[in-house]
C-alpha cells in the first residue's frame, strides 16, 4: 500500500525531527521539512506531498495561514494545522483556509494519526466522483478536460491562464511527442513577436502547477509530455 506523504512546515529544529520521527513510527513518508514559503513551494515542486503539516507562526514574519492560502489556490494540496495557537482570532484567520484539520500543540501521538488518516479518507472518498470518464489523465492525480481547457488535481479545480491551458492542450494532443519550441510560439502567440523567455516562463508556471514529473524538456528543441 502507498504511504501517505507529508511535507512538514516547522521551524522549530527539535519539534520539526521529532514530527519527522513520530511520523515515520507511524508508517508515513515525510517528504521533506521546511518553514519558509520558498523552500515549501520548492519542496511542493520536488515531491508532492498527499497532506501538508503546517505550524502558523514560523518567525521571520513567515505566515503559515498566508503561505496555506497560496498552496491550496495554487496547488490544491490540504493543510492540517499543528500549532500552539488556539485563540478565536487566529482560529478563524486558519478555518478560512478550509484546513482538513487543526491540532494543538503539546499533540499526541494517537491524535496525530487519526488527522491524518481520517484526512485521507475524507480526500479519496471525493477523488475522481465528478470527474467525466472523457477527461485526459495526464499522470500525478492530475486530469485535463480538453473540450472546457480545465486542470484537475484528483477533484478540484485547479485554475490555469488562458495560454497555460493551450499550451498544455497542445502537449497532450501530442501524444508523448516532442513539440518544438518554435511551433509552440508560433500558435501560442499567434506570430506575434516575444521574447526569448516567454515560451520558458510560460513552462516554468505550468510546471509549478503540475510539479517537475509531467512536463519534460529537451533543451534547445521543446517540450513534451510524459503521459501515463
Amino acid at each position: 500500500m502507498k504511504k501517505i506523504k507529508v511535507l512538514i512546515v516547522e521551524d522549530e529544529t527539535i519539534v520539526a525531527l521529532e514530527l519527522k520521527k513520530e511520523l515515520e513510527r507511524l508508517d508515513f513518508e515525510v517528504t521533506g521539512i521546511v518553514f519558509t514559503q520558498k523552500k515549501v513551494m520548492d519542496s511542493i515542486q520536488a515531491s508532492r506531498p498527499d497532506i501538508i503539516l503546517m505550524d502558523i507562526n514560523l518567525g521571520k514574519n513567515e505566515d503559515g495561514i498566508e503561505i496555506a492560502k497560496e498552496i491550496y489556490q495554487t496547488y490544491k494540496i490540504h493543510i492540517l494545522y499543528l500549532t500552539a495557537f488556539s485563540d478565536d482570532n487566529t482560529m478563524q484567520r486558519a478555518f478560512d483556509t478550509n484546513p482538513i484539520g487543526y491540532i494543538v500543540k503539546p499533540f499526541k501521538s494517537e491524535e496525530l494519526k487519526i488527522n491524518i488518516n481520517l484526512a485521507m479518507y475524507k480526500l479519496n472518498q471525493t477523488t475522481d466522483l465528478v470527474l467525466h470518464t472523457d477527461y485526459v489523465s495526464i499522470g500525478e492525480n492530475f486530469y485535463f478536460d480538453m473540450e472546457n481547457t480545465h486542470l484537475y488535481f484528483k477533484d478540484k479545480f485547479v485554475k490555469l491562464g488562458k495560454k497555460e491551458a493551450f499550451l498544455l492542450s497542445i502537449l497532450i494532443e501530442a501524444k508523448s511527442s516532442i513539440v518544438p519550441s518554435y511551433y509552440l510560439e508560433e500558435i501560442i502567440w499567434d506570430g506575434n513577436q516575444l521574447s526569448q523567455s516567454a515560451l520558458r516562463t510560460l513552462v516554468y508556471r505550468l510546471k509549478g502547477k503540475l510539479g517537475n514529473n509531467i512536463i519534460e524538456v529537451t533543451y534547445g528543441y521543446g517540450y513534451k509530455l510524459k503521459l501515463p
